[in-house]
């Protein structure tokens, strides 16, 4: 016999009753678990004409998500040498901090330089996690959750249905970031968002708005899993793909570049002209589509010429009678220049259960739940990524399946693709979903969050390749950055203690940050790609940093004399670059304001018209 629980001994909730039967019978009038009174009535035909009917998508908190991400950022992303591969070479990178505060320090230097994005957001099951925005200091709740800073513990939690404001929470996490992630995107650039049943509807509306109705190329159904649920009316095996274009008129015009490579098979016929293989002349459905109907050569059917047009290509000798029926000639150079795709990406070789094999078998254990195949997210870049130096950005990593697929599909095509992937490093519990990947992370001398997990899986992709193709030459590197708060010391006028202040301010840095911290800042405030390489030159027995070819000099050392602005100067005549370069010294690194004002006054004769300090 069961024991008598506190629910049971709970009276019946009338209330919750009626509204449930409420609820059946009155569905539209329900959102998000609250009742509309107004669409309510109107549903019981008291209407009130001088509410205002048109056709909107809207939400709770949007107007704020929206705010968000127009919020400029605070922060910065410092770099990390020693968790990177190849740091003075690669290009990719690996960000490690919520995504939102990194695509909007991003934006300067990577707006319209995107090709490709793709994402595979959480899918609002109840079960997976909204990221923690704060309208506030978006900044700030990062540093808590990571806990780089003391505060009120703000915690990633699943976003349940009974929480009131289900997709509400859901939509203001995705619109601040497919907003910025828009921007990103070259004027022929793409972006794919892998979804399910839960948000499906939601997101097409909201990328709708975000991209232009117009924008919105496809909606692919991609059949992820052959197995079915038992559970389920209906068991779904697939999940959707959605694809829009920055600009779907760009995209139009050069759509024969992109799409799938042909299939170049059964081409076994040749003439003068080279190989080929017969095709019909009629089509299914040459009715139905109107086609022209006529008697050509004996033959009657529905064609998809003209007859005048199929008089052409007879004389030409490219139409042929084969059999009862009509035929023309299919030339494989033809073939050749035909790109080709369609909405249901219905191939075994990408399933999930493949995936999460393979995954396992390159990590040597199985530390992630349900990832991507990479030949799917492969199959995405050779549809869009045509040439060498197109970027790929996922800010959704991961088990990092984007970073892999990039080096993978750069390995097999010869072709110099790089990739920016960013993930939250999320922790990992240690209830059951999260204990292998706990202890996984554990044997490799890791912290425990998804972060690291998905960086060793790139360095075991690059290892893998290097074994596998000993003479590639390739870039198979990741340069690693994390968000923080600035490096740069801020002037605080509120400081009781003014000699304190004046001190901090002084100094420029903060405890524990380095100038190579300094360096990257002024790369984000600059516009300047992260992968450029960092030069130091001795210049007058002064440490310079030198970037992008002598369009950026940073100098941070004190007691800046003439004699070593002078010796600058030389090093940036030996740059053969005619982009206007700038300069940044620190402030305190001058002995008066005269001399930082000789200084500012000899560069600007050389040509150097940019001058700052910090």
């Amino acid at each position: 016999m069961d024991k008598l629980t506190q629910a049971d001994a709970t009276s019946h909730d009338i209330v919750a009753d009626n509204i449930d039967k409420l609820k059946t019978i009155f569905p539209e009038a329900f959102t998000e678990g609250k009742i509309d009174f107004d669409v309510l009535k109107e549903t019981l035909g008291e209407y009130r004409e001088t509410r205002e009917e048109r056709y909107n998508f809207s939400w709770a908190g949007k107007s704020k998500a929206r705010r968000l991400a127009q919020t400029p950022a605070t922060g910065t992303l410092r770099p990390c040498p020693e968790e990177s591969v190849d740091w003075d070479t690669t290009e990719n990178l690996f960000i490690e901090g919520d995504n939102l505060e990194v695509l909007k320090l991003l934006q300067k230097s990577y707006q319209g330089k995107v090709k490709m994005i793709y994402i595979d957001p959480p899918y609002n099951t109840g079960k997976d996690f909204v990221y923690p925005d704060k309208y506030a200091d978006n900044l700030k709740g990062y540093l808590e959750f990571t806990k780089q800073v003391d505060g009120e513990g703000n915690k990633l939690s699943s976003n349940a249905e009974t929480g009131g404001r289900y997709h509400s929470n859901w939509l203001n996490m995705m619109l601040p970031r497919l907003t910025l992630a828009k921007n990103l995107l070259k004027d022929d650039g793409v972006m794919f968002i892998s979804i399910d049943d839960s948000e499906a509807a939601n997101l097409v509306k909201l990328g709708d708005e975000v991209f232009g109705e117009e924008n919105r190329i496809s909606l692919i159904c991609h059949k992820s899993r052959a197995s079915v649920s038992n559970d389920k009316i209906i068991s779904p095996n697939h999940n959707y793909i959605l694809l829009y274009a920055k600009n779907e008129r760009t995209i139009f015009n050069l759509r024969s570049k992109f799409g799938l490579p042909p299939e170049l098979d059964g081409f076994d016929e040749e003439d003068e002209n080279g190989q080929f293989k017969f095709v019909p002349v009629d089509g299914p459905g040459g009715a139905a589509k109107g086609n022209p109907h006529y008697t050509f050569l004996g033959v009657t059917g529905y064609w998809r010429f003209s007859e005048e047009t199929m008089k052409e290509k007879y004389d030409a000798g490219l139409v042929q009678k084969v059999g009862n029926g009509l035929q023309q000639k299919y030339y494989l150079e033809d073939a050749k220049k035909t790109r080709k795709t369609t909405t249901t990406w219905w191939d075994e070789k990408l399933y999930t259960s493949t995936a999460s094999a393979r995954l396992k078998q390159l990590m040597d254990g199985a530390p992630f739940n349900n990832p991507k195949h990479i030949d799917l997210i492969r199959k995405m870049i050779e549809l869009w990524c045509r040439n060498d130096g197109d970027i790929v950005v996922d800010f959704f990593a991961g088990s990092g399946t984007t970073a892999h697929s990039c080096l993978e599909q750069a390995v097999t095509n010869d072709q110099d693709i790089r990739y920016i992937v960013v993930q939250l490093p999320e922790p990992l519990a240690t209830e059951a979903s999260q204990k292998v990947a706990a202890e996984y992370c554990d044997r490799i001398g890791k912290p425990r969050n998804i972060a690291e997990l998905s960086k060793e899986r790139i360095r075991r992709t690059a290892a893998k390749i290097k074994d596998e193709h000993p003479d590639y030459k390739g870039d198979l590197g990741f340069k690693v950055f994390k968000l923080d708060s600035s490096n740069i010391e801020a002037w605080d006028s509120n400081d009781e203690n003014l000699e304190d202040s004046v001190l901090k301010a002084a100094n420029v840095l903060k405890d524990g940050r380095g100038e190579l911290d300094i360096v990257y800042e002024l790369f984000l405030k600059y516009g300047l790609d992260l992968s450029y390489s960092v030069n130091t030159h001795e210049v007058a027995g002064k440490q310079v940093y030198e970037i992008g070819a002598g369009s950026l000099f940073i100098c941070l050392e004190d007691h800046i004399t003439t004699d070593f602005v002078e010796a600058l100067i030389k090093l940036y005549k030996s740059f053969d670059d005619e982009a206007a370069p700038r300069v940044v010294f620190k402030d305190s690194g001058f002995k008066t304001d005269a001399a930082k004002k000789d200084a500012e006054s000899t560069l600007k004769d050389a040509g150097i018209l940019d001058v700052k300090c910090l």
